[in-house]
């Protein structure tokens, strides 16, 4: 047994805890339980507030705390999800018991027994200072084998009947598969994704004012899009300096203050990452050159074994499906507009989820991109898109549709041409088509400049 003894706002709070663990552990973790204005001393508050440029991201205002829910919040590493947590902690302290709001982080637990340890001590604690509801924030928590199984004992258990947790992830496959576990036992819990600035979240950060000026479309519709964009043409200028500044530091907050050592931050993530999954970061390079080398272009994991040294193309479907649940790149399909269907078998297109993930893989695969303008120009529409809509895919037969998405309306066709001069048709099996270029604006057919495309759009 460990007697507990905490000052919280001058209140003295001694809770006796029949359990091994130290609860110094805990407060380490959560200084606010002392006194609620430590949080300011927060290491990643602290980093916050020094950064040049600040970004709160959404979530921190939208996300539902109705007890019982299980949220689930997933992105790549330094994308910011461990500060949107510290950040909604901050916030709910003004009117929330500190001793209601609880963080830790999972990385050096070893399994679901460790976890199970850290919260039963906390839900003890809890009962003791009589908190009626609580905010639990469990950080990376896919760290201790078979986590699920602890949260799973708790939820049956209905030991968190009146709380809110929220766990956090960076690797897809990791969380989603073990939640699948979870059949009606999340409550009001969702889903959330954060992924590095969309060009309109940039826009924000770098100049909060054109930011507000420019307003966003609802729906992704011809007749929305020409709207906000005849009224953000005004701004294209602005919008086209912001657009090669975006280019070249992209959508990770730390690449903003210091762009070098983002880049082996990132890439120390994604090889350990690769290693931890049981792989080799030197069949990844392999298959990340050979990506590389065809972006635009649509490739068979076929036509990659062929180059390669590992002969099979399961294995490089199976790796390109780790980058992917890592969020380092998303796959488009083939999809057959007349027909309505996707054709799995054919070749695939694939693209990099940030412009500084493009620069630092071919500095670590030794490629330089000719046309690299042209594949971020595309990348970005098709990123940008998916953050949108679940149903994304490209189309070609005797001419291509670089983007296809398919909502509520129908399909609807992206086609981004990088040049001066340029043409284009449109196939007709699409319910819309935009084009998306460099500098040129019209109407009919609408054609918007890629800079005032991605600024309306809200990821």
């Amino acid at each position: 047994m460990i007697i507990g003894i905490l000052n919280t706002e001058k209140h003295l709070i001694t809770g006796i805890l029949n359990t091994d663990m130290d609860i110094g552990i805990l407060v380490e973790q959560n200084a606010w339980w002392k006194d609620k204005r430590l949080i300011e001393e927060d290491y990643d508050i602290v980093k916050w507030k020094e950064r040049k440029y600040h970004w709160t991201p959404e979530l921190v205002g939208s996300i539902t705390l109705e007890p019982f829910s299980l949220h689930i919040l997933l992105g790549p590493r330094q994308v910011g999800k461990t500060t949107t947590l510290k950040l909604l902690i901050r916030k709910l302290l003004e009117d929330r018991d500190p001793r209601s709001l609880f963080y830790f982080n999972c990385e050096e637990l070893a399994d679901y027994k460790e976890l199970l340890e850290v919260l039963e001590t906390y839900l003890e604690l809890k009962d003791k200072s009589k908190i009626k509801s609580s905010c639990i924030f469990l950080d990376e928590i896919t760290s201790p084998a078979e986590w699920y199984r602890a949260i799973k004992s708790l939820v049956d258990r209905g030991r968190l009947k009146d709380d809110v947790v929220v766990l956090t992830g960076s690797t897809s496959i990791s969380v989603k598969r073990q939640t699948e576990l979870f059949p009606g036992r999340r409550g009001k819990g969702r889903d959330y994704l954060l992924l590095p600035l969309s060009f309109r979240e940039f826009i924000k950060v770098m100049s909060p004012q054109l930011y507000e000026k420019i307003s966003p479309v609802e729906r992704i519709t011809t007749e929305e899009l020409e709207e906000k964009s005849i009224q953000a043409m005004v701004f294209i200028k602005e919008l086209n300096s912001l657009l090669e500044k975006y280019f070249n530091y992209g959508g990770f907050p730390l690449a903003l203050e210091e762009k070098e050592e983002a880049k082996k931050a990132y890439l120390s993530w994604i090889k350990t990452g690769i290693l931890k999954s049981g792989r080799s970061d030197i069949i990844a390079r392999e298959i990340l050159k050979s990506l590389l080398e065809k972006l635009q272009t649509p490739v068979s994991w076929e036509g990659i074994s062929k180059e390669i040294e590992i002969k099979s193309p399961k294995t490089v479907a199976k790796y390109v499906e780790l980058l992917r649940s890592m969020f380092a790149l998303i796959v488009l399909y083939h999809v057959d507009i007349s027909a309505r269907t996707i054709k799995f078998g054919k070749n695939k297109k694939i693209h990099f989820i940030d412009p500084l993930l493009l620069e630092i893989f071919e500095e670590w695969c030794m490629v330089r991109l000719k046309n690299r303008e042209s594949i971020l120009a595309e990348s970005s529409v098709a990123t940008h898109l998916s953050g949108i809509v679940e149903n994304i895919f490209y189309w070609r037969n005797s001419s291509e549709v670089d983007v296809v998405i398919n909502d509520e309306d129908g399909l609807k066709g992206f086609e981004v041409k990088w040049s001066d001069k340029f043409t284009a048709s449109r196939p007709k099996n699409l319910k819309e088509f935009i084009i998306i270029s460099k500098n040129k604006f019209s109407t009919k057919p609408l054609i918007i400049p890629l800079a005032t495309f991605l600024a309306v759009i809200e990821r």
